[in-house]
């Protein structure tokens, strides 16, 4: 395949270059194997952005190649991609740290280790476990971690400056959607409308994280402000059962399997699981900073297979109860398997009795939907945590790698969706990705 610079306003995108006797001549002069996969990287770009070549060398003459790289490198992370769509080369770095918190969110890191999938690319990874996600935050920009699990709002925030300094980051493949609830204090059992709720306390795990915008969503729709008439208070994961035992908090809303220990330990119920609030809404993820991708593109590929083939092999319900085995122990959730096991294959206890039968009470998908992306910045900017005006599609497909989770998963033979974008529902009103600023007035209760 020939591929001219398609910065270059006097070359025809398609055409021979002229200077060799075939095409099979020109691509055996294609030395540089890297620039190569980054020129067609960038003319399938441009061929998007100009589907009239004309129109192209037109641009390019009147702002300047230079100009219109950089232009166009704002709206794509090409060395990421670039990175990515490398097959299989010489590992730059096999002995790499990974961070992980102890919840069934990181199910897919956990168990590709356990599996050895990391091993069987060539690598070495130390799994870390780590007690809150502020501290893999500022792990992963220290670069102690190479990579880590992260909530999905994390690299949005962290590319942006938000809450942190700001570092690009890039999203490869989601680690897994559903697999949370709302949790209430058993002095509560009774007290089930939350228009009600006035007063009450509530642990989150993060501000960035779906957790805090779910259960602001639930609360504004029941009339209650989330801001003025409750108080959310931030806590690690591993500490809410105790808090909610000692009577610190009223409830949390966290992933599991906090929600199932609650349960088993007697002090809480479960009022709504999460996906009773949005169906396969997205949760955990796993990142890395685009600067570590941009040194060891081949690593960080090995690393996305692994994690995605573990993600594949979690999701079937067939596979559910020796994965809850394999990641219970001590060095991975150190929680009872009977505990793991009923959030895995979604048969559980609810605290009030009753046994409940949601086999997609958690589920592994690895796809980074774009428009998951735009939802999560406009509750950011709906709770004033952004503020001005947000270009969330390009902030989205910067951050969400779905293109390319596309081929990855076509690569293990798994049917990935067509487009990156898709309309949701939740708690029953839908979310138009193409029309986020209308979303986001549409509510009664806002910050923005």
């Amino acid at each position: 395949m020939s591929l001219q610079n398609p910065f270059n306003p006097d070359s025809r995108l398609g055409c021979s270059c002229g200077q060799h006797a075939s095409e099979t001549e020109h691509d055996a002069a294609v030395a540089d194997e890297a620039a190569f996969q980054r020129r067609l990287l960038e003319s399938t770009v441009m061929r998007a952005l100009f589907p009239h070549d004309a129109t192209r060398r037109k641009f390019l003459s009147a702002v300047g190649a230079g100009t219109a790289l950089a232009a166009v490198s704002s709206l794509f992370p090409f060395e990421a991609l670039a990175a990515m769509a490398q097959e299989k080369g010489p590992l730059e770095k096999k002995d790499l740290k990974v961070g992980f918190l102890p919840i069934t969110c990181a199910t897919p890191i956990i168990f590709a280790g356990a599996a050895d999938f990391y091993a069987k690319e060539g690598l070495n990874v130390s799994l870390q476990k780590t007690a809150g996600w502020a501290i893999v935050r500022d792990k992963v920009l220290a670069r102690e971690f190479d990579a880590s699990h992260m909530l999905s709002p994390m690299p949005l925030a962290i590319s942006m400056g938000v809450g942190s300094s700001a570092e690009p980051m890039v999203m490869p493949v989601m680690e897994n959607t559903n697999g949370n609830a709302i949790t209430l204090a058993m002095k509560h059992k009774d007290n089930r409308d939350p228009k009600n709720w006035n007063g009450m306390k509530f642990a989150i795990p993060f501000d960035y994280s779906m957790h805090n915008f779910l259960l602001r969503y639930y609360l504004a729709a029941n009339g209650i402000d989330p801001d003025k008439d409750v108080q959310l208070r931030v806590m690690a994961p591993p500490d809410m059962v105790a808090n909610l035992r000692s009577g610190n908090i009223d409830g949390f809303i966290v992933a599991e399997p906090f929600n199932q220990r609650a349960v088993f330990e007697k002090v809480g119920f479960i009022h709504t699981l999460t996906s009773e609030i949005w169906d396969n809404h997205p949760c955990c993820a796993f990142a890395a900073s685009e600067s570590f991708v941009k040194e060891n593109p081949n690593t960080f590929a090995a690393l996305v297979r692994s994690i995605m083939r573990a993600t594949v092999f979690a999701d079937k319900p067939e596979n559910r109860k020796g994965v809850a085995e394999m990641i219970s122990p001590a060095n991975y959730l150190n929680q009872p398997p009977i505990v793991v096991e009923q959030v895995l294959t979604g048969r559980f206890a609810d605290g009030l009795g009753k046994v409940r039968n949601v086999p997609d009470r958690i589920g592994f998908d690895p796809f980074p939907w774009h428009s998951m992306a735009v939802w999560m910045l406009t509750q950011m900017k709906r709770w004033g945590y952004i503020k001005g005006d947000v270009n969330y599609s390009d902030i989205a497909e910067r951050v969400f790698l779905a293109t390319d989770a596309q081929k990855r998963m076509a690569e293990l033979g798994v049917e990935a969706p067509k487009s990156t974008y898709a309309k949701h529902v939740i708690l029953g009103k839908p979310f138009d990705h193409s029309q986020p600023d209308a979303y986001l007035n549409s509510f009664a209760i806002r910050r923005a």
